[in-house]
Order: C-alpha cells, then structure tokens, then sequence
C-alpha cells in the first residue's frame, strides 16, 4: 500500500472484541501542545479528529489487515503516522492482546503499512494524555479545590479491571506512568470492611484492589461477600445488575455494595494521590462509575478521599472529577502525537 505523506495521524482504540479508528491532521505547535483549532499552545479538545470508523476484530485475522481495510474506505489521504491504544500490557512498542488473536507490533506495522512511525500505549495510558485537553462539559466535579497547574495528573478507571496512570509535565516534557496497581492489595478503611476483606481472601487469596472491589468483576465479589458478612442469601447478579437494582432501590444489598465500592474508591484514589503527589487533579474514568455520576457525588467517595489524617488538607486542595466524555481516547491519541511529533 502506497501511503503518502500527507500530515494524517492514524488514530486506534483496540480492544479484544472491537476496534475504533480516526484520522487526525497532524499539526503540533512549536512548544509541542496541540494547535488543532483551540489556539496555539493550547491543549486541543479533539475538533481535528475525523469520523470514528468501528471494526469488529474478529473480522480480521491481523491488525495489519483491520488497517487496510480501514484505509481503503477512508477514500481520502493516507496517513505518515499511526497511534494505536491497546488494551493489554505493552513492552517495547508491542502488545500481545489477551482476548483476541491480534498482536499489535509497532516494529512490523510501520514498514508493513509505509508509515513513518508507529507508536503502541497502553490504553489507560492514553486516557491519562487526554486530561490537559478535557474540557468542563467532559467533566463532571467531585469537590475540592482547583488544582495546581503543572503539577501530575491522575486517572483511575473501575472496569474490566482497574487502571491507573498518571501524567507528569516537567520542563516542557510529559510522560504518562503506567502501573499495575489494580493489583495492589485492597486496603480496609473500618471493620466492616476487613470483615469483607477477610471473607475474601478466604475465597481469593491475595485480595487486590482490581478482583476485590474495584472492576466489573470486583463489584460483584464485593457483593457476594458482604452478603456472607451478614448471613443472608445473595441473589445472582453480575455488576450492571448490582448497580441497576441500587440505583433503583429494589435490592437494600447491591445499594450497600455500591455505597461500599464508591467509599472504597475514594480511599484508593486518595491513597493513589498521595503517592504520586498528583496536586493537578485526579480524574474517575472507566467504564462502571459514569452509569451513576449523582450516586457517586452523594456518596462517602470524596470524604473518604480526604481522609489520611495529617494530609487531609493536601487532599483537600486537590480536584476530584468524573471523566463523561465517551471518546475521550481519541483526545489523548491526538494529544500524544502532537507532543511526540516524529
């Protein structure tokens, strides 16, 4: 395939089942923000991105071919660079995806499709690039004050599991940290929670943050358990259940559960806050919390995120909001590529 060098960023959100793709004008500024209509040096909010193209992966035996077929219908120019967000680890520009047969390899893709380069991130990776560049309809606050500029950025997302990334700026250079601390140990804030956590280890083992309470999955074992805590019988309900039936107010136990998970958040955010000394702002994303923004903002999240004794006013003074923006990968996509300008 004839690719020309046209300026076209090629854009990917892949997951195991579905693919999403974009073409994006690439046009950095000279400081390395994204110019992209919002003025120079600002942070774009996504208005170059083009249509979103979805691509079930099953259809194609290999990414490689996903994106050709994805070029071939764009009918217009042929994008120089590629930046694909993956859902699974990356390690050296290469992601071998869990539940799918696609290995995304950015040393074989770039000759394979002509490109100038290719880059491969961690999808929660990509969300923490997009923060700078969210604007206030994106968002959704959870208290406090508004943060420090310059200083990190944290994103926490329950979902499949739990990611968490942070995006540190220092003289002019960003990077966003990956981690793995979904698989850090949950922690206990009262004793009605260890009671929980102890019920759980006695089924898990290591009890982490990710298959304790915070994912999907983490939701609905926190459900399970709690019910054993107080001796009743547990109706059988995955996590969208949970949170239907405590939304509206048909189970007293999966209310309790999403009480619980919202105040477990908050303690783990907090703690995550601490720890990175991300004093710019710490943003809720993922696919779970969304569905319920007003139970969230109503519940014991924010208190708790306060909650570390001698440094509640450092937390005090640090923002807390919910992340609304359905594509906001496609802004920390565009964001990337325009501070990593090849």
């Amino acid at each position: 395939m004839d690719i020309g060098r046209t300026g076209k960023i090629l854009l990917a959100d892949i997951g195991g089942t579905n693919a999403r793709f974009a073409l994006s004008q690439d046009e950095p500024s000279q400081d390395g923000t994204d110019r992209g209509g919002s003025g120079k040096g600002k942070p774009s909010n996504g208005e170059r991105i083009g249509p979103i193209d979805y691509v079930k992966v099953a259809d194609f035996p290999t990414v490689r071919e996903a994106i050709i077929d994805v070029l071939r219908r764009s009918g217009g120019e042929q994008p120089k660079r590629a930046v694909l967000a993956v859902a699974g680890p990356v390690t050296n520009n290469r992601c071998v995806m869990t539940n799918s047969p696609w290995v995304i390899d950015g040393k074989e893709l770039q000759p394979a499709l002509g490109l100038d380069s290719v880059h491969v991130l961690n999808d929660f990776e990509v969300v923490a690039w997009s923060l700078p560049a969210l604007q206030p309809a994106d968002l959704i606050p959870l208290g406090g004050q508004s943060g420090m500029a310059g200083e990190p950025l944290l994103v926490v997302g329950p979902g499949t599991g739990f990611g968490v990334s942070c995006l540190v700026e220092r003289h002019g250079a960003r990077l966003a940290v990956v981690t793995e601390a979904g698989h850090a140990t949950l922690p206990a804030e009262n004793e009605r929670e260890e009671r929980v956590i102890a019920c759980l280890r006695r089924r898990l083992g290591h009890v982490s943050i990710e298959r304790g309470a915070l994912s999907g999955s983490g939701m609905q074992n926190l459900y399970e358990a709690m019910a054993e805590v107080d001796g009743n019988r547990a109706l059988q309900r995955d996590a969208a259940a949970i949170t239907k039936a405590a939304l509206d107010g048909s189970c007293e136990l999966s209310r309790a559960t999403l009480e619980m998970f919202c105040a477990i958040l908050g303690s783990v955010a907090g703690n995550l806050a601490v720890t990175f000394g991300a004093r710019g702002g710490v943003y809720v994303a993922g696919g779970i919390v969304p569905r319920f923004p007003e139970f969230l903002a109503a519940s014991a999240f924010r208190a708790r995120f306060e909650a570390k004794g001698r440094f509640q006013d450092y937390l005090r003074n640090i923002p807390t909001r919910l992340v609304v923006k359905p594509d906001a990968s496609f802004v920390g996509l565009r964001m990337f590529a325009s501070h990593n300008a090849d």
